[in-house]
């Protein structure tokens, strides 16, 4: 580093201060095993594999109920005021879930299919030029 100080901040919900969600809060994982098959299958057909990080994710989605907050100090001038979450942020009960839905809609909007076996491992059908 050059000598400069530098911090990252991330906007983080007290999901324990919440209400239990009245829809499921459960988001899924690709398994280890499905990934290694995903590339061993890719490996032996010759396909292209493609990932991808998502930075701030949750921020993604939005946020499935109505959740009502104060503002802190750090909002300055407009500490105490009262607001409502409108994207799902991390420590949000149901966040993990949002995100799930959003990034399953926008894979099938683009073509993917997700695969029986694991339904986080996604493909496209396409024809390979010779």
């Amino acid at each position: 580093m050059d000598g400069k100080f530098t911090r990252k901040a991330r906007y983080v919900a007290n999901g324990n201060e919440t209400e239990p969600p009245t829809a499921q809060t459960y988001a899924s994982v690709v398994s280890r095993d499905s990934v290694r098959i995903a590339l061993l299958y890719a490996a032996l057909n010759y396909l292209e594999v493609l990932s991808c990080d998502i930075t701030n994710a949750y921020l993604n989605a939005d946020c499935r109920e109505k959740i009502w907050v104060q503002a802190g100090p750090e909002f300055g001038e407009d500490e105490g005021l009262v607001m409502i979450i409108k994207k799902a942020l991390y420590g949000l009960k149901s966040s993990g879930a949002s995100w799930r839905d959003m990034i399953s809609q926008t894979m099938l909007d683009a073509g993917y299919e997700n695969t029986y076996a694991d339904p986080d491992v996604w493909r496209r059908r396409a024809v390979k030029d010779d």
